[in-house]
């Protein structure tokens, strides 16, 4: 297959090249390349040439724990992550889009090697990503809508599986360490002459650091490519994942400082200080409740999650590339959380096709793109009120929501060599959305229900265009500078939660857009040091921002008209001697809201509070990541290495009105390894390690939602900062020190 042809052609909503051509050739890369900030590992050559991007290899992972896909993400600068509801459960914020949301990834699409993993309604979760069956991630940084569709204000995430050719026999590996933690997984893959499989399994359980969060995952991801001839590829991706886990209860700032873990939280009666509760219904209707600890009242999540995509191939020549693929992914959820379980199946379906071919315009190498997709989703969901008694018990039905979510529509590309040393890419994106919703929601009176039905019917339609300048003078500078565009739908489910985090009317809801500025350069003085540095300005319009109505409720979604994200991204990687080298991630994050109002009401009082000029909650203002390593490259000690980390998260407010701030941390991670390869042998090699991570024993907060604020209901004025520093359903403590152990052999 013609690899120039997937390195410019985008696969409908996503960079099909990213896992077709990921092994082809390193060194084939044209000298434009330069959009990618390589830094920490770089295998995969072929890129969207109009996006900022890093691409993060296996190897600055293989020999580490790796136990969630947050713990690999922070090498990319720009990205931000938090613990969501679940052991892998991690929200992934670029550029602070998507750090508002409570659970899951928004405002992000993610793929695994071309294959959608992001739903049609925009949501993703990343339980069933264990980062041991990937061979390497790519982050595409900024609005990214002409290329990856609807939510992808923020950016775009992909997955490489490792292929059958990179594993070449059988893998099992198996890591172990505090707090019950076990994960046992293996790999087998072959690559032959038309036939090429790749199967990676994974068990993890795990008691959790915090009372009761314990859990156990299983993950399946296969995937198999058939070649019949030289013009033609058949690719098969098969993901399953189920997961069971308890869940704690999310705390208050002052609870978090009295008692992080959760100790002595078994029973609210007679709980130590600083316990999480959430007020359940007695009779599970109505009327009088009752304060039930996490583990009291069985909180937690019980998921499955299954996708399978097909793709096709045919080249027409060599210049002349058809690609076409169906995925199917269908969620099934049962999630008492809080005050409430959601349980329901979301099917989706989602397909793509595209044509490139390498060509010329106006007298200029040139290559031409052009697809078109169409995805659907049906939401079944049920909210059910959890009652006393352990277990999650099911009291009764609070809301119904059923609903569809369409989108099509087409994209356009043009990638022109203007000169040996410039090159231009333009394109745009459209697409047409339809939601269409019930809520009906239930109220009691006594064990009497009345039921109140809300429909919509809402149609958008989204144009992104998108342009890139990219000047390579010499082999020592590449410079670049891009305008993209983004745009997000609201999902059914933020339409019928109002600000009292209750089931009601939220349908005044509108899409959110926004449109920036990158510009960047990429320095490599000397072989062995690597420099990338961009800068981004971007203009949000009816920004979607989420935020907890208090501990137990559902969290609610309201746009603020305009908003400003900017800031800085550096990367750098030296090698100054063999076996040595140094690696640095940084970003510095600017987000303040620069027209929004805020009505808080309480009683009978409304007040309205201009937020113009401030920050905007759940950002970090800094966050730097490096890391010192040393592996031993011949000798009678060669293997043998280490590397010791820093991670720095700079502290951020979680309210509107910036009365109150999460703190900051830093963060050591300490790693001994040893990889040994052998000849004549059954057994081709094996890898252990060690790792102390948080090695000074830091407390810090790994997860912090935004806080409502509010006003006192007899004055009218906004409650001081003690009221949101008391206020739950914020925050989860992070792990204490905690010492991994692993090894991995290979046949």
């Amino acid at each position: 297959m013609n690899c120039r042809v997937l390195r410019a052609g985008l696969f409908g909503a996503c960079a099909i090249n990213l896992f077709v051509c990921a092994s082809a050739r390193a060194d084939a890369a044209p000298k434009l390349e330069g959009v990618r900030e390589e830094i920490i590992v770089t295998t995969s050559a072929d890129k969207p040439q109009s996006q900022t991007l890093t691409s993060i290899n296996q190897k600055a992972f293989e020999n580490s724990p790796a136990f969630n896909i947050g713990q690999v993400l922070q090498y990319s600068p720009g990205v931000a992550i938090k613990q969501g509801n679940g052991p892998r459960d991690i929200g992934i914020s670029i550029r602070g889009s998507g750090a508002r949301n409570g659970f899951g990834v928004r405002n992000i699409v993610m793929f695994e090697g071309g294959f959608p993993v992001t739903q049609p309604d925009g949501l993703s979760r990343t339980d069933l990503t264990d980062p041991h069956a990937y061979s390497g991630i790519d982050v595409y940084r900024g609005p990214s809508s002409a290329l990856f569709g609807n939510y992808a204000t923020g950016g775009a995430v992909n997955f490489r599986t490792r292929s059958g050719g990179e594993i070449d026999g059988v893998e099992a590996g198996i890591d172990g360490g505090k707090f019950g933690y076990l994960n046992g997984y293996a790999t087998a893959g072959k690559k032959y002459e038309q036939f090429e499989y790749a199967v990676f399994v994974s068990h993890v359980r795990g008691n959790g650091h915090v009372s009761s969060s314990d859990f156990d995952t299983t993950t399946v991801n296969g995937l198999v490519s058939f070649t019949p001839s030289s013009e033609d590829k058949l690719t098969l991706k098969i993901i399953h994942n189920d997961l069971n886990a308890h869940l704690s209860t999310r705390l208050s700032l002052s609870q978090y400082y009295v008692n992080p873990l959760q100790q002595g939280c078994e029973i609210a009666a007679g709980a130590a200080a600083g316990c999480g509760t959430v007020n359940l219904l007695v009779n599970g209707l109505s009327g009088a409740t009752t304060p039930q600890t996490a583990a009291q009242a069985g909180l937690g999540r019980n998921d499955q999650r299954s996708i399978v995509g097909v793709r096709w191939e045919h080249s027409f020549d060599a210049d002349t590339t058809l690609r076409t693929q169906i995925v199917y992914d269908v969620k099934d959820i049962a999630q008492p959380t809080g005050a409430t379980s959601a349980k329901g199946v979301t099917p989706s379906v989602n397909i793509m096709s595209d044509i490139t071919r390498d060509g010329s315009l106006f007298g200029l190498e040139a290559t031409h793109f052009a697809g078109v997709f169409l995805n659907t989703i049906d939401s079944n969901g049920y909210t059910y009120n959890v009652m006393p008694g352990g277990n999650a018990t099911i009291g009764g039905l609070t809301a119904t929501t059923f609903g569809r979510v369409t989108n099509f529509g087409a994209r356009f590309r043009e990638d022109v060599q203007l000169s040996p040393a410039w090159r231009a890419v333009v394109g745009v994106g459209l697409e047409y959305s339809k939601l269409g919703a019930t809520n009906t929601a239930y109220r009691y009176t006594g064990t009497v229900a009345t039921t109140t039905a809300l429909g919509i019917a809402r149609h958008f339609f989204n144009v992104a265009p998108e342009a890139a300048l990219f000047y390579a003078p010499d082999d020592m500078w590449q410079l670049r500078g891009r305008f993209s565009s983004g745009y997000g739908i609201p999902q059914a489910s933020n339409l019928f939660v109002t600000p009292a985090g209750v089931n009601g009317n939220n349908t005044s809801l509108t899409p959110q857009k926004n449109f920036g500025f990158d510009l960047g350069a990429d320095w490599t003085p000397i072989e062995t040091l690597k420099i990338g540095a961009t800068g981004f300005y971007e203009f949000f319009k009816n920004e979607f921002i989420s935020q907890s109505p208090g501990p137990g409720l559902l969290n609610y979604t309201f746009n603020v008209p305009k908003s400003v994200h900017r800031g800085v991204e550096v990367v750098a990687d030296w090698k100054p001697v063999e076996g040595f080298a140094l690696s640095a991630s940084y970003t510095f994050n600017d987000q303040v809201y620069t027209r929004y109002s805020e009505q808080l009401s309480a009683g009978t009082r409304t007040t309205i509070f201009d937020r113009s000029d401030n920050k905007i909650p759940g950002v970090e203002p800094h966050n730097l990541s490096t890391r010192v390593a040393y592996d031993q490259p011949s000798g009678r000690l060669a293997g043998f290495g280490g590397f010791i980390e820093m991670n720095y998260r700079d502290r951020f407010s979680i309210d509107n009105a910036n009365l109150v701030q999460v703190p900051d941390a830093t963060l050591f991670n300490l790693n001994i390894h040893y990889n040994h390869d052998l000849t004549g042998s059954a057994v081709k090699g094996f890898r252990v390690f060690v790792e102390v991570q948080n090695l000074m024993d830091r407390r810090y907060v790994a997860s912090a939602n935004n806080i409502s604020n509010s006003i006192n209901a007899a004055t009218g004025l906004q409650n001081p900062a003690s009221t949101v520093f008391a206020a739950g359903g914020a925050i989860y403590a992070g792990a204490p020190r905690n010492i991994v152990g692993g090894m991995k052999v290979k046949f």
